[in-house]
């Protein structure tokens, strides 16, 4: 399939395109991801982790996401939910839900964009200066 002269990747080849990478490795070393069951033929669910970035009251601190790939991934974005309790202006205090009309990268999401983007932005965030301050729950709670 061809859109304005570019090829579509299928969604499974896609997601094994980010399970190599992620499998490899990122940038840093401050975010990475892989699938939660390497038997699970659909590439659902996947596991993020976030260093918490420098110079933040996230500093030092390990955070778990839950990224859940359903079948219109990539072309739609994954539902993100943090496992680790995190105080953030676009994560939800009841349920660990990243919230789209408050996370730009979801609200205007592209096919083009990954995971790995979404733990990047994250991390980001974490370090904007309208969240690198906020009182976080004690380390090691989770939602």
């Amino acid at each position: 399939m061809t859109t304005a002269g570019s090829v579509v990747v299928p969604r499974s080849f896609r997601l094994l395109e980010e399970l190599e990478r992620g499998e490899k490795g990122i940038g840093d070393g401050s975010v990475s991801y892989g699938m939660d069951d390497g038997d699970d033929v659909f590439m659902r669910s996947w596991t993020g982790t976030i260093i918490g970035p420098h110079h933040s009251v996230h500093e030092g601190r390990i955070y778990t996401v839950k990224l859940i790939c359903d079948k219109d991934y990539p072309d739609r974005p994954p539902t993100v939910r943090f496992h680790s309790r995190i105080t953030m202006n676009c994560v939800n205090q009841e349920t660990g839900v990243v919230d789209a009309r408050h996370f730009a990268m979801l609200a205007q999401w592209r096919r083009s964009y990954t995971m790995e983007n979404i733990l990047t932005e994250l991390r980001k965030e974490m370090s904007s200066p309208h969240n690198r301050k906020l009182h976080q729950p004690p380390e090691g709670s989770t939602f």
